[in-house]
């Protein structure tokens, strides 16, 4: 895996192997069409052979019939007609509704779409498609027999009242998109004017579409015949050519002996096919058509364990042909799943195509996809992968000597950090991890998301909350059932911290409750006192509009700095060590608000402590604009130095290097349990130094900021105040770890 990483970190591609389609034998000669571009482009087998006419082509469905099972597709969609007599005038509506009844007690519970047209003679000519498969799983033919079938079953529903009617099938087809050519030509035909078993109108080709995509899919159960598949391989754009046809024609070899195939390299430059038609992509690729079956009768099991295989043999054969390419794992970089060709529909060729998805799920995949948003698998095996390759990137780049590795190797293991955080843990997560090491993490993983699902509190009313508390009793549970008793102690700390977690949730579920009834309190106060500052107001009109040009004019002043730094440093290092900068901001002012209100500082100091460590991180990093603001703060210069210190091995190891101490140790087997509910509790001696540090300098700091010198010792914009309630939430929570910490010293 590490081999694999360091590759990727120098700039190889990944290998991309994917399946495209199945086809039975009776759809080579369509499929071999679109690989060789109607015959303009050249074909080459298994043998070696180069196929430049379609009369060869025509010929390999001859030589490889044998390999075929021929197996026919199943009937999906059924285009029907009914010829209909008896039927007085009735209004559209009336209509419509006599058509659906009739047409239900012929077709049975079964999805439709419908036209229907009046002749001269006052008869009634019904056209119409239909998923042949019942919600009860019973599959029409969609032939004559059928037709009888359905015909019977109408008579004997109707009654002498009922409109005489007769049905017929002209013709049935395979899949959705059959399914949908069809309704588009019924939607045509009837100029709009059609309508489904439930009475919606669809009138024109996207809402066919959408119908097919979305609501007939999931009852049309298609079953095809699997005789060839087609396969994609492809490189990054600017990859040579003639290489990387020579090492698809290698791998082809090695992983499909014994089986027959063809395949095509598309190149842009080459490529007859315009771009809005779906030609010239812009990167190379080949094309390959293979018999399922070889020719010693095995047949091609697909899987994403052989799906792996492949990519890993093709990454190697690119190697072997100068071609820089690894295998890769989406688990290993955090990225979103693919999307399949039935999820999506294309929009536009023009450069990458652009899709839409068939659902609102299908398109909310593709979107991820697209984007490149950071995701993790949810299986628990795929967590714990995760983790590994979590471990691996923090590994190589902690220890590799090329600071180009070490960069992207960073940014890989923030990137799947970001993902685990948002879509499966918390801040815990490291303490969980601290407690049980890998072997535990994918649960504690599990059992986090449960656990952290409080971070919208404030929104819970005290009915949720209460079931929040008891789905974490449930996930505590099971979980309890995986221990073995050589971590019974260990789980009983973790689960301890979990409850404790629960309790200072309903603290502040309570304090909100109270907040609200005051602030109900101050609002029928205020609503009385109303009129009476409205008439102030009017007295003091000239001063507000006087003090509104002050503070527009220092916002113009705060954005003109936050270019400066812009344009000095990129806006990427400005943005980042802003959002650090506010925290330590709004650390700095909850300490003087406890101060001003006479209440204890000392987890206010440890917030601080924590914040001011990351500070200085992120400047030793290389972060240019904290690097600047720190020759301004005396605190944070201080921090940095201390940190340097450290890291060159001249003094004790400092908060800043807490975590990754944190994880050597977890690789070495070292746990610890004083590290429970959350790293804030991991701060060492540097904490109280920097605790003293601050009480000395908050005179000269608290002149700095005064209001009355409009300056602050800061360049980027104003801060935004953190509410009281997250005050409150984490002085219970550092009080906390606090005694915890006291109790084992």
């Amino acid at each position: 895996m590490r081999a694999r990483f360091t590759g990727i970190a120098r700039g190889s591609q990944p290998a991309v192997v994917k399946m495209a389609s199945y086809g039975g034998g009776v759809r080579l000669g369509a499929m071999l069409n679109y690989v060789s571009r109607a015959g303009d482009v050249e074909v080459e087998d298994d043998r070696g052979e180069r196929i430049r006419s379609k009369e060869r082509l025509s010929s390999l469905r001859g030589e490889w019939e044998h390999l075929f099972q021929n197996r026919e597709e199943s009937r999906d969609i059924g285009v029907f007609s009914v010829a209909m007599e008896g039927v007085p005038d009735r209004s559209d509506d009336e209509l419509h509704a006599l058509m659906r009844e009739t047409l239900s007690r012929g077709l049975g519970e079964r999805r439709f779409a419908y036209g229907v047209a009046r002749s001269d003679d006052g008869s009634l000519a019904v056209s119409g498609v239909m998923v042949l498969r019942s919600a009860e799983g019973e599959r029409l033919t969609g032939d004559v027999k059928a037709a009888e079938i359905i015909q019977e079953r109408y008579d004997t529903r109707s009654s002498v009242e009922d409109p005489s009617a007769v049905f017929s099938f002209a013709e049935y087809g395979n899949g959705v998109d059959y399914g949908t050519s069809r309704l588009r030509r019924l939607v045509e035909a009837f100029d709009g004017n059609v309508h489904d078993e439930r009475g919606a109108k669809i009138e024109n080709d996207g809402v066919a579409g959408d119908i097919v995509q979305k609501d007939w899919r999931h009852q049309l159960h298609s079953r095809k015949s699997r005789d060839v598949m087609h396969l994609i391989t492809s490189a990054r754009a600017g990859t040579d050519v003639d290489a990387f046809k020579e090492a698809a024609r290698d791998f082809l070899a090695a992983q499909f002996a014994g089986h027959r195939y063809v395949f095509a390299l598309h190149d842009p430059t080459q490529d007859p096919k315009d771009e809005a038609d779906g030609g010239k992509r812009p990167h190379v690729h080949v094309h390959a058509i293979i018999t399922m079956k070889s020719e010693f009768g095995e047949r091609i099991e697909t899987s994403p364990q052989v799906f792996r295989g492949w990519r890993s043999l093709m990454a190697e054969k690119a190697r072997e042909h100068g071609i820089q390419m690894e295998m890769t794992d989406r688990r290993e970089l955090a990225t979103a799943p693919a999307f399949g060709r039935n999820q999506v529909r294309p929009i536009s060729r023009q450069g990458r195509t652009e899709h839409v998805g068939t659902s609102d799920a299908a398109h909310e995949r593709y979107q991820a996809k697209r984007s490149e948003r950071p995701t993790t698998a949810r299986a628990k095996r795929s967590i714990e992968y995760t983790v590994k390759a979590q471990e691996t990137w923090q590994e190589l780049a902690l220890e590799s000597g090329d600071r180009e590795v070490a960069g992207f190797a960073s940014m890989q293991e923030k990137r799947i950090e970001t993902a685990i955080e948002r879509d499966h843990a918390g801040p815990d997560l490291v303490a969980a991890e601290a407690n049980f090491g890998s072997k535990y993490r994918a649960n504690m993983i599990w059992l986090e998301a449960i656990v952290s699902e409080a971070g919208n509190v404030r929104e819970m009313s005290r009915p949720e909350f209460e079931a929040y508390e008891k789905r974490v009793e449930t996930a505590l549970f099971k979980f309890e059932r995986l221990i073995g008793e050589e971590d019974r102690a260990d789980y009983d700390e973790v689960a301890a911290a979990a409850r404790d977690h629960v309790n200072v949730r309903r603290e502040i579920l309570e304090l909100t409750e109270e907040r609200l009834e005051l602030q109900k309190g101050d609002r029928e106060l205020a609503a009385e006192a109303r009129p009476e500052r409205m008439v102030a107001r009017g007295r003091d009109g000239g001063r507000d509009e006087a003090l509104r040009s002050d503070a527009e004019s220092e916002g113009d002043d705060a954005n003109a700095r936050w270019d400066a730094a812009v344009a000095r440093h990129g806006e990427d290092v400005v943005q980042r060590a802003n959002d650090v900068l506010i925290e330590l901001e709004a650390a700095r002012e909850r300490i003087d608000r406890a101060q001003a209100d006479g209440r204890r500082t000392e987890a206010g100091e440890v917030d601080y402590a924590s914040v001011l460590n990351e500070a200085a991180r992120l400047a030793i990093a290389g972060n240019s604009y904290m690097r600047e603001v720190a020759e301004r703060d005396e605190d944070l210069r201080r921090a940095v130095s201390e940190a340097e210190r450290a890291g060159s091995g001249k003094g004790a190891a400092t908060s800043a290097d807490a975590g990754v101490d944190e994880r050597q140790r977890d690789n070495a087997g070292d746990e610890r349990g004083s590290d429970i509910v959350d790293e804030q509790a991991d701060h060492d001696i540097v904490t109280h130094s920097k605790s003293e540090a601050r009480r000395e300098s908050r005179p000269d700091r608290q002149r700095e900021t005064s209001p009355e010198s409009g300056e602050t010792n800061r360049t980027d914009p104003p801060p935004q105040h953190v509410p009281r309630l997250e005050e409150l939430e984490r002085e219970a929570r550092e009080q906390k770890d606090r005694d915890r910490d006291d109790f084992e010293r």
